[in-house]
């Protein structure tokens, strides 16, 4: 059933688009506004066998990430992720903010795959899919392991949040900044707490996410920003005032995406305008078609981030001026160095003779 679900991005919990059986939810009037049960969150332990994924898609900018949780708690409607929830039996809808997976052996499948000798050094995205400072990270703290591991052989990793939790880890940050071995990334694409709280239901508030600009800036650790996604006619108006209060806080770089819609993400979204904006959601809709070569979504990948046509090319101009008039740099223009990586050692019961 459609509804508003307090606290949570998606309005329904669709079957993804593998499985075989099919529900149609009915109402039988016996429902009520103060009926209604919040999902609650619920962590399973998974013991994965790798935790390095490639990458050779010409559109992303790394080519090494490492995922500590699947599905994402902070409940974001639009993101491209969810459907990858639909591998799991489960659905890209409700069961992917509330239905999550922790990499419990993270820290000793990291290690074992950056001692190999074939291993070739470079650095790897933390947060490429799901964020990897959700709110769960506080309890797990798988994050905080694998930065550790990192800076302990000195590898450079770049990292993408929407949660002010990642000042926790300054002690480790600071410490890899000083060998030019970390940039973090602080996504933030409005300014309008109220849109906020529907967009990015358990994200931190889009204020308090540019006080941990500062609060790393301040602490040496490069910070950049990311506005994405760019969701036109709805949070479009905020773009120059987010690279410029970002820079204003000493953000050393500024990039952005526009919403994507994958799968099943294509029906999610559909349906949170139709709660939350049912009065300009058909001109949404039209706008990101434009883009989209009159499509829902195209999968292209020279034009997948950025969209295509007239107003995807009055965003990318804009975010070049607010860039070059911030004087901050474009997002993935930062280098990192891979020079002083040390493979770790593997942890033995029998110890080590040197």
């Amino acid at each position: 059933m459609i509804r508003r679900h307090k606290g949570r991005g998606a309005a329904s919990n669709p079957e993804g688009r593998f499985e075989s059986t099919r529900y149609q939810a009915e109402d039988d009037g016996w429902y009520r506004e103060d009926d209604e049960q919040r999902p609650a969150t619920e962590v399973r332990e998974e013991l994965a066998r790798s935790v390095i994924s490639r990458n050779d898609s010409p559109d992303v900018s790394f080519e090494q990430s490492t995922n500590p949780y699947r599905g994402c708690e902070h409940g974001c409607i639009y993101c491209f992720a969810r459907p990858s929830h639909s591998y799991l039996n489960l659905s890209p809808g409700l069961d992917f903010e509330t239905k999550l997976f922790a990499k419990t052996n993270l820290e000793e499948v990291l290690r074992g795959e950056l001692s190999k000798r074939s291993y070739v050094c470079k650095p790897i995205n933390i947060g490429s899919n799901t964020d990897p400072y959700q709110p769960i990270e506080k309890q797990w703290r798988l994050t905080r392991a694998a930065l550790a591991l990192l800076n302990e052989c000195n590898h450079p990793c770049t990292i993408v949040t929407k949660n002010a939790l990642v000042e926790r880890d300054l002690d480790i940050l600071v410490s890899m900044a000083k060998r030019k071995l970390v940039q973090v990334f602080i996504s933030i694409n409005s300014l309008d707490n109220k849109l906020a709280s529907k967009l990015e239901p358990r994200a931190s508030a889009p204020h308090r996410r540019m006080k941990a600009v500062g609060t790393l800036a301040q602490a040496g650790v490069p910070v950049g920003v990311l506005v994405a996604p760019i969701i036109p006619a709805l949070n479009e108006r905020d773009l120059e005032a987010v690279i410029e209060q970002a820079a204003a806080n000493g953000a050393n770089a500024a990039g952005y995406t526009c919403i994507r819609l994958p799968y099943e993400l294509k029906q999610l979204f559909r349906e949170w305008l139709d709660l939350h904006y049912p009065d300009r959601a058909a001109h949404i809709m039209s706008l990101i078609q434009q883009m989209n070569g009159g499509k829902d979504y195209d999968s292209n990948f020279a034009t997948r981030m950025r969209g295509q046509g007239v107003f995807a090319e009055i965003i990318r101009k804009r975010v070049e001026v607010a860039r070059r008039k911030s004087g901050i740099d474009r997002a993935w223009d930062v280098l990192l160095d891979t020079s002083q990586f040390v493979p770790p050692r593997i942890h033995s019961p029998q110890g080590e003779l040197f």
